[in-house]
């Protein structure tokens, strides 16, 4: 599992993270941005996800799902 997660780690480093924390290590990407506390509201129509006040901010998790969409679709 831990390889794993390592391998993972990396993949989301050089093809999701914006160039200014791309430099980051593992142990860093896992307390600054993964353990970020959040709390997932459901209204009638709609979710709202609100993230603690951290090193996640909204133009970083912005930027991060642009370039998760930007990915090419694997064929097959």
């Amino acid at each position: 599992m831990s390889v794993l997660a390592y391998n993972l780690g990396n993949l989301w480093r050089r093809l999701v993270l914006p160039k200014r924390i791309d430099t980051w290590s593992l142990t860093s990407l896992q307390q600054r941005l993964v353990k970020t506390g959040a709390r997932l509201v459901k209204h009638a129509r709609y979710y709202w996800l609100f993230l603690a006040e951290s090193h996640l901010t909204r133009r970083l998790f912005g930027a991060m799902l642009q370039r998760i969409w930007a990915l090419p679709v694997p064929a097959g």
